[in-house]
C-alpha cells in the first residue's frame, strides 16, 4: 500500500490528457511535489509542479532525468504513442518508434528510478497498459501494449524485494487528443485518475479502469477469436 499524502511523484507525459489529470489527482490528495515531463516542457503555475524535459525513447534523456530526480515515492509510466495502422500495411519506422516509445520507455524509466524508489522505502511504479493489451485489430499499439503488460508483470517479480508496488492499469478509451478522432465511447481522464489512484493507496497491483476492460479480460480464458477489436477512425 502506498500512501499518497506528502508523497513525492513523477509523472511522464505529464503536461496534457491523462498525465495531467495524475498531476492534479495527486496534488488534490496531498502529494508534496509532482515532477511533469513533456518532450517540451512549459512552466506550471503551481509550485507543487516541477516541469523538465523527457524523451522516454532516448537513453540519455532518461538517464539525465534520473540523475536530477532522486526524490521520487510514486513513479507514473504514462508517456506513450498511438500510430494507428494494419500491421500488414504499417510503416516499420512507425512500429519501431511505437515499442521504442511505449515498451522500452518503461523499462528505461523503470530500471533508472528503481534505486530512488528503493532509496525511500520501495513506493510504486505504476505502468500504464490498455484492454488493447489483449485484444486483437490494434496493430503495433495493440502489440506495445501486450509487451508492456508482459513487462510489468515481469518487473513485479524482480522489485518485490524492495518492497515496491507494481501496478499495471488497464482501460478502455480516456478522453485525451491522442484518441479524439476515434468515434467510441470514452472516459473521463479525472475519472480515470481517481479510480487509478484508489487502487495504488488500497495496494492492487492491477487495475482494470472501466467494464469493456474487465469484458476484455474475462476472454481471456476463451477462442482467440473472442479478442478482436474492430477500431475505426
Amino acid at each position: 500500500m502506498t500512501v499518497i499524502e506528502g508523497s513525492v511523484a513523477l509523472v511522464t507525459g505529464g503536461r496534457r490528457g491523462l498525465g495531467k489529470a495524475f498531476v492534479e489527482e495527486l496534488l488534490r490528495r496531498g502529494a508534496e511535489k509532482v515532477y511533469a515531463t513533456a518532450r517540451k516542457p512549459d512552466p506550471s503555475p503551481d509550485r507543487r509542479v516541477e516541469v523538465l524535459p523527457l524523451d522516454v525513447a532516448d537513453d540519455a534523456s532518461v538517464a539525465a532525468l534520473a540523475e536530477q530526480v532522486r526524490d521520487v515515492d510514486l513513479v507514473f509510466n504514462n508517456a506513450g504513442v498511438l500510430h494507428p495502422a494494419p500491421l500488414l500495411t504499417a510503416d516499420l519506422r512507425l512500429v519501431r518508434e511505437t515499442f521504442e516509445t511505449n515498451v522500452l520507455g518503461p523499462l528505461r524509466i523503470a530500471q533508472a528510478f528503481a534505486p530512488a524508489l528503493a532509496a525511500r522505502g520501495g513506493g510504486a511504479l505504476i505502468d500504464m497498459h490498455s484492454l488493447l493489451s489483449w485484444g486483437a485489430g490494434a496493430g503495433a499499439y495493440g502489440a506495445s501494449k501486450a509487451a508492456l503488460w508482459s513487462l510489468t508483470n515481469s518487473l513485479r517479480l524482480e522489485l518485490a524485494a524492495q518492497g515496491t508496488q507494481v501496478v499495471g492499469v488497464h482501460l478502455g478509451f480516456a478522453d485525451t487528443d491522442m484518441v479524439a478522432a476515434i468515434p467510441v465511447e470514452k472516459i473521463a481522464v479525472a475519472d480515470v485518475a481517481r479510480i487509478v489512484l484508489d487502487g495504488v493507496e488500497r495496494g492492487e497491483t492491477e487495475i482494470l479502469v472501466d467494464d469493456a476492460t474487465r469484458a476484455v479480460k474475462a476472454a481471456l480464458s476463451g477462442p482467440v477469436e473472442g479478442l478482436a477489436i474492430t477500431v475505426r477512425r
